[in-house]
This record gives structure tokens, C-alpha cells and sequence, in this order.
């Protein structure tokens, strides 16, 4: 009797359909999400094999299938299984129009998930070349292509919804366009800024420069703009219109660091052992690593000062790493040092005066 009437209420009837109709309808979307995730999940862990084996380009396309799957899946669930239902003419028109749109977001889906995949394997690929150029173009092409793959998609959209050529759409975003190119200036201009970084090469990503005031270390390039990272830890975001034209310091490029030491001696150090001083100072200089050997130190009694005997010395440390330059130069300064005091060489104090009052003056007196 239960049976009989479970069978009976598939006969009946809403929306003039029966009810076992609405129900293979709704079995089947169930069914491609259960197979959905079971891919994803399958594809996740391919990927992670892939992974293991240093495959990370396989891994990483496995990756964005996995994440389309139930999605797509879903779609053409539902696209397909609405042939199952009775409509009108007007209630099917409607909704294989809506099926229509479902199909083009989860294809479009499909797509922006692979050129996240393609651009990431770009970007393994990249960290594995010398230069930083390619480093600093994944994420702008990533960006671009992404837009390219939405806005493609929103155009078909767009096409499906009025039912017109795919000339008249593009005809009507022609004269939208023009507007929306008046209202985004800024943008546009940021735009081509990146292209203007991009051609110049005054940076790449990981070196420190100069901008205006900021001083720190480049970690993104944009679209639109240029991030810092400062010294201070703090995040600087510079539009790329402006940074085109400014003047942009490398310190991340410079071969060598150029130092000039200037040592004051006593005004009564005796002439043999200035002498000595400047021999010193040569001889640590010229067996002290790290010395440029194109461009040998140089070390010179240069003039006669208000309270002290001025030694320069000029010389440049063969190394881009700043923090390698200031143990060096601590390394320098202590072998100076050591060696003054071990010769007798005493530094001038600093300058200092004796100020008499006159009513002192005349005590005195």
C-alpha cells in the first residue's frame, strides 16, 4: 500500500509536470556535485603526487581543473536536465536563456582558473631564471588575462541576454567605451606608466631604491601601481603614472659602495709619524678584502685644519650587500685603531675653548 502510494505522488502533477520529473531534475545536479567533488578531490591528490615528483606545472593545472569542477559540472546538470521538465514557450524560452548564462559563467570560470594555473606555472618557472624581469610581468599578465577572459565573458553575456550579432554589442561598447576612457584618465594614465617602468627597466623586483622620500625595497609592480616596502616595515603604493616621472634611485644596482674616511690627527704629531700614519693606513687598505681591483684605495695628507692634521682616505668595497659593507668598514676601523695606538698615533680631541670673564681676568691679574 506505501508503495503504491509512493508511486502514486511521482504522478502528481505541479507546475504541469509530474513530480518524478523535478526529481531527476534535482537528482541529476546532486549527482554532478557528488562526482564534482569526488573529482576535485581525485585531481587534488594527482596534484599532489605531481607535486612530489617535481611536476609543479602538472600540479598546479590539476589545481585549477579541481577548482572548476563542481561548478562546471553543476551547470551542464542543470543545462541538461531541463529538457526533462515541460514549459511553455515563454517559461522555456526564459529559462534556456538563464541555462545559457550559466553555461558561458562556468565556462568563463574554467577559463580564469587556467590562466591562474598557466600564470603560476610562469611564475615557478621565472623563480628559476637569473633575472627579475619575468618576475615582475607574471602578475601583470595574470592580471591582463584575467580581465580579457571576464570581459569576454561578460560580452557573451551580454549577447545571449539581447539576442544580438556579437557587432552590434562590440558597436554599442565602442561608444561606451569613449566614455568610460574620459572617466578612467587616471587609470589609463597608471596604465601606460607600467608599460613606461616596464620598457625602461629603472628597477626590478627585490631591489632597494629611492622615491621622493621613501626608501626601501620594491615587492610589487602593478597594473596600476608600484608597491615599497620601507625600512621602517611600512607598505608604499605609488601610482605608476607618477613614478614614470620621477627620479627613481637603484641602490639595489650599484656595483660597489664608495666610502671616504677623514682622521684627525694632533696638530703636534711630529711630521715621521704622519708619515707612519699614512703608511699604516695604505698598507691595511691594500690587504683588507673586499677592495675593488679596479679602482685601488687611495689615502692622501690633505690639508692643514683649525684644530687637527686632516689623512683621507678614499676607497670602494666590491660588494652589493649593504650589510657586508658596514663589517667591513668595522673591520677597517679596528685594524686602524689597533694599529694607531699600537704606533703611538693619537687622534685630535675635539676642538674646545677657555672662556675668562673679565671680572675674572682682573682677580687674576
Amino acid at each position: 500500500m506505501d508503495v503504491t502510494m509512493g508511486l502514486a505522488w511521482f504522478k502528481n502533477t505541479f507546475a504541469g509536470n509530474e513530480m518524478w520529473r523535478f526529481v531527476a531534475w534535482l537528482g541529476g545536479v546532486l549527482l554532478a556535485v557528488l562526482i564534482g567533488r569526488i573529482a576535485r578531490l581525485t585531481l587534488n591528490r594527482i596534484a599532489g603526487v605531481m607535486e612530489r615528483r617535481q611536476k609543479p606545472v602538472v600540479a598546479v593545472i590539476l589545481q585549477a581543473f579541481a577548482r572548476a569542477m563542481v561548478f562546471a559540472l553543476v551547470a551542464v546538470a542543470l543545462d541538461t536536465g531541463i529538457h526533462v521538465l515541460v514549459m511553455s514557450e515563454k517559461v522555456e524560452a526564459f529559462m534556456m536563456t538563464l541555462m545559457n548564462v550559466l553555461i558561458v559563467a562556468a565556462t568563463t570560470y574554467v577559463l580564469y582558473c587556467l590562466v591562474d594555473a598557466l600564470c603560476r606555472a610562469w611564475e615557478l618557472a621565472a623563480a628559476r631564471t637569473a633575472s627579475r624581469m619575468d618576475d615582475m610581468l607574471v602578475p601583470m599578465v595574470r592580471r591582463s588575462l584575467q580581465i580579457t577572459v571576464v570581459v569576454l565573458g561578460l560580452i557573451q553575456v551580454a549577447t545571449v541576454l539581447s539576442d544580438k550579432p556579437l557587432t552590434s554589442i562590440l558597436a554599442g561598447l565602442g561608444v561606451g567605451g569613449l566614455a568610460v576612457a574620459l572617466a578612467a584618465q587616471e587609470t589609463i594614465k597608471n596604465f601606460f606608466g607600467s608599460i613606461t617602468v616596464l620598457t625602461d627597466k629603472p628597477f626590478e623586483l627585490g631591489d632597494r631604491v629611492v622615491v621622493d622620500k621613501y626608501d626601501g625595497t620594491v615587492t610589487e609592480v602593478g597594473f596600476r601601481s608600484t608597491r615599497i616596502r620601507t625600512l621602517d616595515g611600512d607598505l608604499v603604493t605609488i601610482p605608476n603614472g607618477e613614478l614614470a616621472n620621477k627620479s627613481i634611485l637603484n641602490s639595489g644596482r650599484k656595483p660597489f659602495f664608495r666610502r671616504v674616511i677623514n682622521l684627525a690627527l694632533a696638530y703636534d704629531t711630529p711630521p715621521d709619524k704622519v708619515r707612519r700614519a699614512l703608511a699604516i693606513m695604505r698598507e691595511i687598505l691594500a690587504n683588507h678584502p673586499g677592495m675593488d681591483p679596479k679602482q685601488p684605495p687611495r689615502v692622501y695628507f690633505t690639508e692643514f685644519a683649525g684644530s687637527s692634521l686632516t689623512l683621507m682616505a678614499i676607497y670602494w668595497f666590491n660588494s652589493t650587500d649593504g650589510w657586508d659593507y658596514l663589517a667591513s668598514g668595522e673591520t677597517l676601523n679596528l685594524q686602524i685603531l689597533d694599529r694607531f695606538n699600537a704606533e703611538g698615533i693619537g687622534l685630535a680631541l675635539q676642538p674646545s675653548q677657555t672662556v675668562f670673564l673679565q671680572g675674572q681676568a682682573n682677580q687674576k691679574g
